[in-house]
């Protein structure tokens, strides 16, 4: 067995080969200039479309990788940062891989013994689930995930910037809970500095306002951190949330 197959075993995303370099800045959501080891300077893809209020600060170390695709226009895609109390995970596409890789090990309690994990299904005429869960006699459980970076004294908090679309998923999530199913928000932390979760009502407002109507009708909500190194990321351990409005 590889070392890569290995720690796929023990519930370990590996990153690809990974690229030292300092943060310039980041621009137009989508881009970011990045100052390699060497000096040279690069554009990298930023696969965020948030904010990334705390954890885009000019001169930090990042960790990129590299694709030589003749279909990419840029060929280095930014996936860490360091920030001083923890690495920070920036590529959006990693929490629904390895929050369903996670669910498949038996690694989230919460939404075991299911045995049919599918990503990304349709779930209303213009909605995508991110997961679904299906076994003979339980009922269909869809899971949408969300990727948070925002952590600030401890609190880690989501959106980090006004997000309708999100909005609308809790709204999907309301309606199929109402049409019989099992629904779960999983909001999942990639770093490893925050005690707990809470919505961000000083950013969206009405975001948090629909979680917790969500909350109350009948949509679970999850939030888990992770263990995050140079080497590959693994979920870590399931936090408490606050649904009060906080101050």
């Amino acid at each position: 067995m590889s070392d890569s197959e290995e720690a796929i075993k023990r519930g370990v995303i590996a990153w690809p080969p990974l690229i030292e370099g300092t943060l310039i800045q980041r621009y137009k959501r989508f881009l970011a200039d990045v100052r390699l080891e060497n000096g040279r300077i690069v554009t990298a893809h930023c696969p965020n479309s948030g904010s990334m209020k705390a954890c885009c600060q000019p001169e930090r170390p990042v960790y990129l990788s590299r694709h030589d695709s003749p279909r990419r226009k840029l060929k280095y895609t930014w996936e860490l940062i360091h920030m001083p109390s923890s690495l920070v995970g920036v590529n959006t596409q990693v929490p629904n891989r390895l929050i369903a890789h996670a669910i498949r090990t038996g690694d989230v309690q919460e939404l075991s013994d299911y045995r049919t994990v599918r990503r990304e299904i349709k779930a209303g005429e213009h909605s995508r689930i991110d997961i679904l869960l299906e076994s003979p006699g339980r009922r269909p459980c869809y899971v949408e995930v969300k990727n948070c970076t925002l952590v600030e004294d401890g609190l880690a908090t989501f959106p980090d910037a006004v997000t309708v679309r999100g909005q609308k998923h809790l709204e999907e999530l309301q309606r199929l809970v109402a049409a019989g199913c099992r629904c779960a928000m999983f909001f999942l932390i990639q770093r490893m500095d925050a005690a707990r979760f809470a919505p961000a009502d000083h950013i969206d407002p009405d975001y948090g306002i629909k979680l917790r109507r969500a909350a109350e009708n009948g949509v679970e909500i999850l939030a888990y951190d992770v263990f995050i190194d140079l080497k590959g990321i693994r979920l870590n351990k399931a936090l408490p949330y606050d649904l009060r409005f906080l101050a």
